[in-house]
């Protein structure tokens, strides 16, 4: 089927630089036909253009998996549903022997918590070229830019969740390929976060709406609450439409704030009647720190390489204000909120100096965006000493259009890790734009000092996670630093959190995968951890975990597995691992009737 909108758009490109670089757009410097003009580089012309020359001209050819059509509801087999020992043994054999652990009574999860597993539309859902879907920055990133992703993998074919979102079945192989709604609730998750994608609703990032994509993810919405499970949706989760980035250079330019708003207003319109928890946009720590993008694949920017992640991040705040307020004018009973991201920071030793290093990894990680919408509709204090050299600064009218634009402080929290002042302490660092940890002058490590040992954090996840370790000692500290720190309104959520279990991606062995010891252990702690902090009256209000399926993990490709089910990414199969039996039970346990 034709996708169900206007297929053309007029691009600017430029003479012989266009084939070279067909994403650079440069002023003519004379407009009179015939004219002269000193430099030919500057010669610039409209042209006319669909969605496939997109894919042609910017991306190249692209793989389609072996499923193209939505595919119908099959029963999940009763055999996949079994814990494994030791939440569950079978009666024969018999003879193991485990120590009884006691539930603890004080502890309990509020009847009202949410919960559930998380995923985002790149990631998983394949199809990238079908039905009328443009493409993304990430088509480009995984198809042109060399040695980007570890494993040269792209998000093609991906978990094919596009046409596997229901519960199918192929008959060509004969077997189940039991898929993630259904598998969801088959295990009773209550929850299931998913992002949208823009490049889908609007193709060239604004102008037509794709109809087609509109039908898809009211489908996959109405599938969801078919199966009693709720729909919570993402916004933005990194996929910006490739046309603005080459249009005016994405986040960069003050133009995506009218079009980031434009697109959440069809989404609220379209699915804000069944949708009621909305993430607008996920970590813009991580997304505005890509910029700048690797050269000579993306539209050119005269803005310094070390500002431009900040003036992503100045806009992001002012796009993320609009579509909050816009969406509490359409939706007044909806939860909107965005994704912070970062771990709990702890000094390495009782110094001054590391307590100042300390504030200000704060500063320039979570309270680059929480401080604005949760206290004061500006940049914490080192923070803005930084960026007033280069950014303008917020007006009255945007300072109060920004804060108060969060229901809660919704974060994405993996991890925790030690800061410290620089070797040259903190006054020389910020004095030198050349020192590797400017401008936040703060350095970091995942172990305890010297004087304690040296010893990890916490166990270490996969060597292509190096960031990731298990410190789920912290999480209570971090969540309480949360709430007194920031005050949000709604509460705290835990909106990602998961784990890589090491050298996963080197097992064939199907048995030796199901069973994620050190993910588990996560799952386990790390709940038990927020259980500790509601016990001692933090307000923790939800958690999600990452991942629903293993998935494109961005720039690591399929090389690190965070996926609570393993994928065969050939045949599509699905298997439950440990973790998610792990995951589950705590809420079998511990949830309010």
């Amino acid at each position: 089927m034709a996708p169900l909108l206007p297929t053309c758009a007029i691009l600017t490109l430029v003479g012989a630089a266009a084939a070279q670089n067909a994403t650079s757009t440069l002023s003519a410097s004379a407009t009179v036909n015939g004219s002269l003009v000193a430099n030919p580089s500057a010669f610039a012309t409209a042209l006319q253009v669909d969605v496939d020359d997109l894919w042609n001209l910017f991306v190249g050819p692209v793989s389609s998996a072996d499923i193209t059509t939505t595919v119908a509801p099959t029963p999940v087999p009763s055999s996949e549903l079994i814990p494994p020992p030791p939440l569950y043994y079978s009666p024969f054999p018999s003879g193991q022997q485990v120590p009884v652990i006691a539930k603890n009574e004080s502890w309990g999860f509020p009847k009202d918590f949410w919960w559930g597993v998380a995923s985002a539309a790149y990631q998983v859902e394949g199809a990238v070229q079908a039905e009328g879907r443009g493409p993304s920055i990430w088509d480009v990133l995984t198809h042109r830019v060399t040695d980007f992703v570890a494993d040269n993998s792209t998000g093609d074919i991906a978990d094919n969740q596009y046409y596997l979102y229901k519960q199918g079945q192929q008959w060509r192989l004969s077997w189940l390929a039991a898929i993630n709604i259904a598998r969801i609730a088959a295990l009773g998750v209550p929850a299931y976060s998913f992002s949208i994608s823009w490049s889908r609703i609007f193709p060239f990032g604004s102008g037509p709406v794709n109809e087609e994509a509109i039908a898809h993810y009211n489908d996959m919405i109405d599938t969801c609450i078919q199966y009693n499970v709720t729909p919570m949706v993402t916004l933005y989760h990194w996929d910006l439409p490739l046309v603005l980035q080459n249009t005016y250079g994405g986040w960069l330019s003050e133009n995506i704030v009218n079009d980031f708003v434009a697109y959440a207003r069809v989404a609220y319109a379209r699915f804000g009647d069944r949708v009621n928890h909305w993430f607008t946009v996920n970590e813009p720590i991580v997304f505005c720190d890509m910029y700048p993008l690797p050269a000579n694949y993306f539209k050119n920017t005269s803005i310094t390489a070390l500002h431009q992640p900040f003036v992503c991040g100045q806009n992001v705040l002012l796009a993320h204000a609009q579509a909050y307020r816009l969406g509490k004018s359409m939706m007044p009973g909806s939860t909107i909120s965005f994704k912070n991201n970062g771990g709990y920071k702890i000094p390495l030793t009782n110094s001054s100096a590391d307590a100042e290093a300390v504030q200000r990894a704060w500063d320039f990680n979570e309270g680059w965006f929480a401080t604005p919408i949760f206290l004061t509709g500006d940049y914490p204090a080192s923070l803005k000493s930084f960026v007033s050299t280069f950014l303008p600064a917020f007006t009255e009218e945007q300072k109060t259009l920004i804060n108060g634009t969060s229901d809660v402080f919704a974060h994405d929290a993996y991890t925790s890790q030690f800061y410290f002042a620089p070797d040259d302490g903190i006054a020389a660092c910020i004095a030198n734009s050349s020192n590797p940890l400017y401008p936040s002058c703060a350095n970091t490590s995942y172990a305890y000092s010297a004087s304690d040992g040296g010893w990890l954090i916490g166990p270490a996840a996969d060597p292509g996670s190096p960031w990731l370790h298990k410190a789920t000692d912290w999480v209570p500290a971090f969540l309480r630093y949360i709430q007194d720190t920031w005050k949000p309104p709604g509460g705290v959520a835990v909106t990602e959190f998961g784990f890589a279990e090491p050298f996963e991606y080197s097992k064939k062995i199907r048995a030796d995968i199901l069973f994620d010891p050190i993910r588990s252990s996560y799952y386990h702690d790390y709940l038990q951890a927020i259980l500790i902090a509601i016990s001692e009256g933090v307000n923790v209000v939800g958690c999600l975990a990452w991942s629903l399926v293993d998935n494109l993990e961005w720039s690591t490709g399929y090389t690190v597995k965070f996926g609570m089910q393993y994928v065969n990414l050939t045949t599509q199969e699905r298997y439950y691992k440990a973790s998610f039996f792990t995951y589950v039970n705590a809420f079998q346990q511990y949830l309010a009737e």
